[in-house]
């Protein structure tokens, strides 16, 4: 059963890494009991750079268990719930495969795949590797960005039930992939209208950069 293995809260703090200091929320850890989600975020929990974190597209992020197992087995060392900066550690749906505007019902909150996560260096601070952005970036497994589309409540354990999957079939790894590696098939992103604007504004760029 896809089900909640963790839900992971944490709040800004200040770190200096790398000669650089700034605010981050990427630590984050479990907690217990039924967890509120409402507005643009888990009870308890907060984003240090709204400008590039948070807000109705960003609300809550989701990492596969499945794929902190691949990191566990890469690395070679473990990885917790919540080492990525997720809000919520899943297990049993394919995060990454999950198409744009995929709906989830998990407790009694109503969430809608966004789009995937495109690491910056704070994910490097938090892993204590300052190429880690790049080889997470590589290896295909960004999670995904959601929205609340109905506020409530939700804890670990609790059934994760996909009830709506759009059929334009781009899903959140897709997304990166192009972004990523792949910009010269940005069209795809078009055809995901539950796409942030700012994808398909970027997708309509690099086709008129491309264009004779």
């Amino acid at each position: 059963m896809a089900h909640v293995v963790s839900v992971n809260v944490g709040v800004p703090r200040t770190i200096t890494w790398m000669d650089r200091t700034d605010a981050t929320a990427i630590w984050k850890t479990p907690v217990t009991g039924r967890i509120p989600v409402r507005g643009v975020n888990v009870a308890g929990d907060g984003q240090a750079d709204l400008r590039a974190h948070g807000g109705p597209d960003k609300a809550v992020y989701a990492y596969a268990r499945e794929d902190q197992e691949w990191w566990h087995a890469t690395l070679g060392r473990p990885v917790e719930p919540g080492a990525f900066g997720e809000n919520l550690t899943l297990a049993g749906v394919d995060v990454t495969g999950a198409v744009i505007g995929e709906r989830w019902e998990i407790g009694t909150v109503l969430f809608e795949v966004a789009q995937p996560r495109i690491p910056c260096w704070k994910l490097g601070a938090r892993m204590n590797d300052p190429e880690f952005p790049r080889r997470f970036s590589l290896a295909g497994r960004p999670g995904a960005y959601l929205r609340i589309i109905g506020e409530g409540e939700l804890g670990a354990d609790d059934e994760i039930r996909v009830i709506h999957r759009p059929d334009h079939g781009v899903a959140t790894g897709t997304v990166a992939r192009i972004c990523l590696r792949e910009g010269a098939d940005a069209a795809h992103l078009l055809r995901a209208p539950q796409l942030p604007l700012k994808w398909h504004q970027w997708a309509r760029q690099k086709l008129a950069s491309s264009s004779p």
